[in-house]
């Protein structure tokens, strides 16, 4: 009973830290927001006894990927001008109307309303063994693709910095 109340208190934040990244203006406040929703996704690991998953979601994506993001959010130096008022459109109000009957959805579906629990997870699951073996093999090009993204999306906004700040250079 005890982890299933952290579990829901976990999930909660998640959304709400996953609300706060895409309805801040600042894209500073939404990269906090992302750490914050992170941190909420590694706890939920833990509690499914993934603790070498939670640990590297948080020294990998809410440590390091995340101090790159925010190096290159403050690189780019955004003024509020540049970044252009806040504008309700058709798309945000369906897209709420979608959540919230997902929400909805998701609610009338909680265990004990006539649903099978789902099975457990095997004992190896989040070993070092397990996902060492997947990120080698059947996970390596996926991997790697991420990785090159993430690194022209870095040189990318450098080189754009560079360009409208260094006067044509």
């Amino acid at each position: 009973m005890i982890p299933a109340i952290f579990f829901y208190i976990l999930a909660a934040s998640t959304v709400v830290f996953a609300l706060g990244v895409i309805s801040f203006g600042s894209p500073m406040y939404s990269a906090l927001c992302l750490i914050g929703c992170l941190f909420s996704i590694a706890g939920i690991f833990a509690l499914q006894s993934a603790q070498l998953l939670a640990v590297l979601q948080v020294l990998v994506y809410a440590g390091a990927i995340m101090v790159l993001l925010l190096f290159v959010i403050m690189l780019l130096n955004l003024s509020p001008r540049e970044l252009g008022p806040a504008r309700v459109t058709r798309r945000k109000v369906l897209g709420s109307y979608v959540l919230a009957a997902t929400g909805i959805l998701l609610l009338t579906r909680l265990p004990g309303h006539g649903e099978p629990p789902a099975p457990g997870l095997g004992n190896d699951f989040g070993s070092i063994e397990t996902v060492g073996y997947a990120l080698y093999t059947e996970y390596l090009l996926p991997f790697e693709m991420v990785s090159l993204l993430l690194l022209a999306a870095i040189i990318g906004a450098v080189l754009l910095t560079r360009k409208s700040k260094g006067g044509g250079s």
